[in-house]
């Protein structure tokens, strides 16, 4: 029978798009027990995800490798404990973001969206969506993503779009949504209403200009007053101080004219003031600014708006009407100087609002919007997580999550776009009254005309994608989807949407489904560059994951991403950690390279019961402590440490100790060679089930290619405990850990001596700088481990590179012999004569050329340390140089040690 050889390397880009195409023709990425088809049983509890829909505009970024490849580690692992695993994916419409690819594309060809009009617009974005809405798609199926894609979603798909007018009109009918004119969150550049949470503030260096509110008494007195923004001063309608501040006691109710206006407003005293802030007199702009705004309505102040909706300076702003805001600042702060009302101007660094999606500043403006009144969703949707229904991992972003909620005030829903959910809200041309409904009405609810104008507004993008985890399964319709599926299992997504979206649907889940969304918030971290810095395209340290996937392969980049992540922390990203992970799936190659080879030099079956060696029953007590370690970590979510598990016991267990040990075995023949073949085919079996979800495609490569070698040897070599050698390693059962048995604690302790033994004399040869080629003789004064070590000599010489033949086991050792060196472990001491092995005179020499040099270093540390230096530096650094200091003397003393033993 000729040999079955793999090919030297794996080749991770003939394999990948082979292996997924494979998996998704065979059925394998959806979910067993099917509710929709023939013998569902409704008592067996499935393991679901609702995938966080990536916007259609988008392109792979690391942000979508990291959750695409955590939420496929939980899928594929549910999967393989026989659990019904549906993983449900999806795209969002991004009604900003795809707005804006279409209106710079009609842009290119010198058209605005404005000169096309609503319909064809739609009907543009509606192209665009069909021509590069699957890329993002694409590209997370070649992350190995193993969705259910016969139930891939768009949240803008008509049985979607109906689950969100049914939300908004029971809660219009609820009386929970309301339209008003209330300050918001306005962008210019997009010419839309954005949200508090979709506006991020950053310290930036500006002005503070400080000026003079004069009395409209004429009596020339004046109040000190500052602003960063001197435009606003157009719309104050009063000038507020604290009313316990002495200074200002005497002004509180006469009056004071707007700067350039003339226009007579009120002094007013409000706590909220600080009196050590600037000036102690606050202008109040209650139309233009959050505080200002809560101050107006508390003294039922006017509200004066002053800005178009493209920021300029309206009806309102006199003179300076049709001007840009930021021309506005300098022409009436230059006009101020000129009347004589300007005290200073001075630098100052302060909070600027920006739009997270078009980067412009924000302006708080008073615009007639609809809004929903959340807090009677927040309240149910806080119980959840206080009372344990809903786990946060990690749990301190619980506190967090409570203080967002707690404070939440009413959400801005609408927005001035044309690509999204248009507000279901027509208003009747001939008696004035809106009709709310969940079909397109031909006639007014309150009068019968059919003169009706739909709301142009449309529902801001959130609204739809917290209704996700339902609307997908078929709510507001009772389907079987919905009845099985939902309540989800586990929803992961970064910490930074956390309020944007993870909370919407905890809401909107106990809300309009009556249960919760998901029972576990998994929050991963962001991923920054190999210096801890926010990766960025002006800093130029973006990694592209499209480019590492296709120079390295795709299981490289998941690997380095899960076994780098912690709950909930920001993790490094470096290339060089990605090439290390692409070294280890090569080493993963080897193995079964080396093992799929040795099958066919060993026995098909034995002759006698099992007699295995003491590396036999040590690499199956340590297999099954690391079956058991990694349930357990993942039972806690920390899938980053179990999978450094898999991969220090598969390259240090595996690969550095039983592999060099099982050669020896397999060279003996018979019996022997049969049971190291065979624990070899089971530990590498259970260690690609484990390492499966994380590195899915070299894993059922290799598995693939184990599993027709071990069928074709033997029949023997088929697993065991419920596990077979099943169709694909995406479906094959999960490993079960054996339960102990007695034997396992003294087999480890006597393997961990061996390992110790070997270590130490591969110390020594380092230290004598002895070449690896040259075989040692020894001379193990062993004590009552003796019988231990003259029983596994054989694998100790050939771990250690020891001429075995060279090699005495005694049970003392009076006199320790000349010449040599020593190594003492666990009470065992290790001899190895160097006569002839060193050239004694140079070995000296070189022992005392890195003794000065050590004694130079040491020499310096101490300068340092008895220097101003230890009292002027921070103390982690005085710490760094001490503890450099204890590491050179503690070398110094070592070399002087052999230099000693040799002169």
């Amino acid at each position: 029978m000729p040999k079955t050889t793999l090919p030297k390397t794996y080749d991770f880009a003939a394999t990948e798009q082979r292996l997924y195409a494979w998996w998704e023709e065979s059925g394998f990425f959806k979910p067993t027990n099917d509710p929709n088809l023939p013998g569902h049983d409704p008592d067996i509890e499935p393991f679901v995800i609702s995938i966080p829909p990536a916007n259609v505009t988008g392109k792979l970024h690391l942000g979508h490798a990291m959750f695409v490849s955590m939420e496929d580690l939980m899928i594929r692992y549910h999967r393989m404990k026989g659990e019904p695993s549906l993983w449900v994916p999806g795209t969002d419409h991004a009604g900003i973001a795809t707005q804006l690819q279409v209106e710079n594309m009609l842009r290119e060809q010198g058209k605005s969206r404005e000169e096309v009009g609503r319909e064809q617009f739609e009907a543009l974005t509606w192209d665009w969506k069909h021509e590069y809405g699957g890329h993002i798609t694409r590209q997370i199926r070649r992350l190995g993503a193993s969705c259910d894609w016969s139930r891939e979603h768009f949240t803008l798909d008509d049985d979607l779009s109906a689950a969100v007018r049914e939300a908004f009109v029971q809660l219009y009918e609820q009386g929970l949504i309301y339209r008003g004119a209330r300050l918001i969150n306005w962008s210019p550049g997009l010419k839309t209403a954005v949200s508090d949470i979709e506006v991020e503030y950053a310290e930036e260096p500006g002005f503070m200009y400080h000026f003079k509110y004069r009395l409209a008494d004429g009596s020339g007195e004046y109040l000190p007053v500052a602003t960063t923004r001197p435009e606003t001063i157009l719309g104050d309608t009063a000038v507020a101080v604290h009313p316990e501040d002495p200074r200002y006691l005497r002004y509180i109710g006469r009056t004071v004219l707007v700067p350039m206006l003339d226009r007579e407003i009120p002094v007013i005293a409000d706590e909220y003031v600080d009196r050590e802030f600037g000036t102690g007199a606050l202008k109040v702009t209650p139309a233009h600014d959050p505080n200002d705004y809560e101050i107006g309505m508390r003294h039922n102040l006017e509200f004066i708006n002053v800005m178009t909706k493209d920021a300029r300076i309206n009806e309102n702003g006199g003179p300076y009407q049709g001007m840009d805001r930021f021309a506005c600042r300098k022409k009436i702060w230059a006009d101020m100087r000129e009347a004589d009302l300007v005290i200073k101007e001075e630098p100052h660094t302060h909070q600027v609002p920006r739009s997270q999606r078009g980067g412009e500043i924000v302006e708080p403006m008073i615009s007639t919007q609809w809004f929903l009144k959340i807090q009677p969703l927040a309240e149910k949707a806080i119980e959840a997580v206080r009372d344990g229904r809903i786990r946060i991992v990690p749990e301190r972003f619980e506190k967090v999550y409570f203080n967002w909620m707690e404070n939440i005030k009413d959400w801005c829903i609408s927005r001035q776009l044309w690509w999204g959910h248009r507000i279901p809200v027509w208003y009747c041309q001939a008696c004035g009254k809106e009709t709310v409904s969940r079909e397109d009405p031909t006639a007014c609810a309150h009068c019968g005309s059919s003169q009706l104008e739909q709301d142009p507004d449309v529902l801001d993008t959130w609204f739809s994608s917290g209704l996700w985890p339902f609307s997908t399964f078929g709510w507001p319709e009772q389907t079987p989807d919905l009845d099985y599926f939902y309540p989800t299992s586990v929803l992961e997504t970064g910490y930074d949407i956390l309020f944007f979206w993870v909370a919407r649907m905890i809401m909107d889940g106990l809300w309009f489904a009556g249960d919760i969304p998901f029972h576990t918030v998994y929050l991963h971290g962001l991923i920054r560059d190999e210096h801890g810095q926010k990766m960025s395209k002006s800093k130029g340290n973006v990694v592209d994951p499209l480019i590492v996937m296709e120079e390295l392969g795709t299981d490289a980049l998941r690997f380095t991403l899960l076994v780098g992540s912690t709950p909930g922390n920001d993790m490094n990203l470096s290339v060089k950690k990605v090439e290390g992970n692409r070294n280890f799936a090569n080493k993963v190659w080897n193995m079964g390279r080396f093992i799929i080879g040795a099958l066919e030099d060993a026995p098909a079956k034995a002759q006698a019961a099992p007699q295995y060696t003491l590396a036999d029953s040590w690499i199956w007590a340590r297999m099954n402590e690391l079956i058991r370690t990694v349930d357990r970590l993942f039972e806690n979510y920390l899938f980053g440490e179990a999978g450094r598990q898999i991969y220090d016991f598969m390259w240090g267990d595996f690969a550095d100790w039983y592999l060099e040990i099982a050669k020896l075995q397999l060279a003996q023949g018979g019996d022997r060679a049969f049971y190291t073949a065979y624990t070899l085919t089971r530990v590498l079996d259970t260690c690609l089930r484990l390492l499966h979800p994380y590195t899915p495609f070299i894993t059922e490569e290799l598995w693939g290619h184990l599993k027709t070698a071990a069928e074709a040897h033997s029949a023997e070599l088929a697993p065991k405990h419920g596990m077979g050698w099943e169709e694909a390693l995406i479906i094959a059962r999960w490993p079960e850990a054996q339960q102990p048995e007695g034997w396992e604690e003294s087999k480890i302790t006597d393997f961990t001596l061996i390992q110790e033994l070997v270590r130490a004399i591969r110390n020594v040869r380092a230290e004598k700088k002895l070449p690896h080629s040259q075989k040692l003789a020894a001379l193990l004064a062993a004590g009552d481990r003796s019988a231990l070590i003259k029983a596994q000599l054989e694998s100790i010489a050939s771990l250690a590179g020891l001429n075995i033949e060279e090699v005495q086991v005694f049970d003392d050792l009076p006199e320790p012999p000349a010449d040599s060196a020593s190594a003492v472990v666990q009470g065992i001491a290790a001899y190895i004569p160097l006569a002839g092995l060193i050239d004694t005179r140079a070995e000296i020499t070189r022992l005392e050329k890195e003794l000065a040099e050590a004694e130079g270093q040491i020499t310096r540390l101490e300068n340092l340390l008895n220097s101003p230096f230890a009292q002027k530096a921070p103390a982690s650094v005085v710490e760094n140089e001490r503890a450099k200091l204890a590491t050179f003397q503690e070398t110094a003393q070592k070399l002087r040690d052999q230099r000693d033993a040799l002169s």
